[in-house]
């Protein structure tokens, strides 16, 4: 399952990271790494970038960034 795949109020763990370097490090300078807990805070209309929050910081990310984030779904 990928970030894409969950919707506003969901929470998850992230797994794994399937981006280039580049892109790892800028999500991991956010916070966003294997591991970690976030949850879904908004989505554009026709899902094009959602709002993540990772340890009370809040992240836009376009579609194709969060496609490349594998988790596992929480329950809330």
């Amino acid at each position: 399952m990928v970030l894409t795949d969950i919707r506003k109020g969901d929470k998850a763990e992230i797994v794994k990271i399937h981006a280039d370097k580049a892109l790892k490090d800028r999500l991991t300078s956010f916070g966003v790494m294997r591991g970690e807990i976030l949850s879904v805070k908004g989505c554009s209309l026709a899902r094009k970038t959602m709002e993540i929050e990772v340890d009370s910081t809040l992240i836009a990310l376009r579609a194709d960034e969060a496609e490349k984030i594998e988790i596992i779904q929480i329950d809330s």
